[in-house]
């Protein structure tokens, strides 16, 4: 064993118990730039801009100061100590073994059913998986169903497709599956080919609401009967804060009926853009014979063996663990907040994951409304932007809670609720 490795398992509890305090970037300086300037936005490291007194609740991103920076460096050094120049090779193409393995034991441990090696597909985040998933299964003119409102981006991987997007409601038990079914025979009864249904049925984004138990069953048998495949993206599996997270549909669902979306950017780090899919063993090979694959190998393979090497250390659990007890107490205190300032307003109760949705009192429009919040310091996405294809989400707005401490988010409540008092004289 290396001194890395036995320096991960050996380090008692609180030496990983994150601190919480707040991150400060370090501006990035062109070489030839004078000193106190700054790069310009194409220059920019990461994808977050930060605005100096304003709480951010737009971007969905896990707390900075909570990845594992000191853990996956020693696990990094481990992997290129344990595999040597085959680390920065062409990697197996379905994704090196010792992270197949690592996601059907975390599975094992958080869903019903685990799956086989054959049945895992490494990928470069949810987000590549999603569009691998339209490559294979959609054809141009195809209608894919997707939940109003649904998470924004995911709209746009679709939208790279040849395909329509058709809205189904969606309401606080989640997606409402009788509704899916007549859309269905709608559509086939008008001559139109429906293949695909996308929902996040776990933790939703941007609602935090999680379909209902017996809604999965319903919707797994309608895709089943009807032969439509469901892509369920399932990212945010680990973060349950309120009892355990229910099964997947692709744990529950006839073999072939469901393509499971997996990440690791919401619990270890989403710069490694590492995630996976589950699908049937024949979608699965379909995957993996793919011209992406086929001209270089595995998908992320240097990120896929750092973090099978952390994995292994046995640290990962216990930072999940962490992570979960630090967002729990951060959507407590948003949630409270909101019941002090903003009373009349309603949102959700989410039992994980990173966003709760707020419906404004008095058909505010969130839209008009973000520049009087912001000017007050504090911001956040305006519910429209969910809507594929609708006009929904007037009235209602995103909060991700994951990136700052309580006392933050509770001022962030307060600044809401003075810029909705404002609004509500005008």
């Amino acid at each position: 064993m290396s001194p890395a490795r036995t320096a991960i398992m050996r380090a008692p509890r609180a030496a990983r118990t994150p601190v919480v305090r707040h991150h400060t970037r370090v501006p990035y300086r062109l070489p030839d730039s004078p000193p106190g300037t700054t790069a310009p936005d194409d220059a920019r490291v990461v994808q977050v801009v930060d605005r100096p007194g304003i709480i951010d609740l737009a971007w969905g991103h896990p707390d900075v100061d909570l990845l594992p920076v000191a853990a996956l460096r020693a696990a990094t050094a481990e992997a290129f100590d344990r595999y040597g120049p085959d680390a920065l090779s062409y990697g197996r193409d379905a994704g090196p073994p010792p992270l197949v393995e690592a996601i059907r034991d975390r599975l094992a441990a958080t869903d019903a059913r685990v799956p086989t090696p054959a049945e895992i597909v490494v990928t470069a985040g949810a987000s590549h998986a999603l569009d691998l998933a339209a490559t294979l299964l959609l054809s141009p003119g195809d209608a894919v169903l997707v939940e109003e409102p649904t998470y924004h981006l995911a709209v746009r991987v679709l939208r790279d497709h040849p395909v329509d997007l058709v809205s189904l409601p969606f309401d606080g038990g989640g997606l409402r599956t009788e509704a899916a079914a007549e859309t269905i025979t709608r559509l086939r009864g008008a001559g139109r080919r429906v293949r695909m249904l996308y929902t996040i049925p776990t933790f939703h984004n941007p609602t935090g609401v999680t379909l209902e138990d017996g809604r999965r069953r319903e919707l797994v048998a309608l895709a089943a009967e009807a032969e439509v495949t469901i892509v369920e993206d399932d990212v945010y599996r680990e973060l349950a804060y309120d009892g355990t997270t229910p099964p997947s549909l692709w744990s529950i669902g006839a073999p072939g009926s469901v393509v499971r979306l997996g990440s690791f950017s919401k619990t270890i780090a989403p710069g490694l853009r590492l995630g996976y899919l589950s699908a049937d063993t024949a979608l699965a090979a379909r995957a993996v014979a793919s011209g992406v694959i086929d001209s270089g190998g595995g998908i992320a393979h240097v990120p896929a063996l750092a973090v099978a090497t952390y994995i292994a250390t046995g640290a990962y659990p216990g930072h999940v663990e962490d992570l979960r007890r630090l967002y729990r107490a951060r959507r407590d205190a948003l949630l409270g907040g909101l019941a002090e300032h903003l009373p009349d307003a309603s949102w959700t109760q989410p039992r994980g994951g990173f966003f709760t949705w707020v419906t404004l009192p008095g058909g505010l429009d969130a839209a008009a409304l973000l520049p009087a919040a912001e000017a007050r310091g504090v911001s956040y996405v305006p519910g429209r932007r969910f809507y594929a294809t609708g006009d929904g989400g007037r009235s209602s707005l995103r909060l991700a809670f994951t990136r700052y401490p309580e006392a933050d988010l509770a001022e962030a409540a307060r600044r809401i609720a003075s810029a909705v008092r404002d609004a509500r004289r005008g």
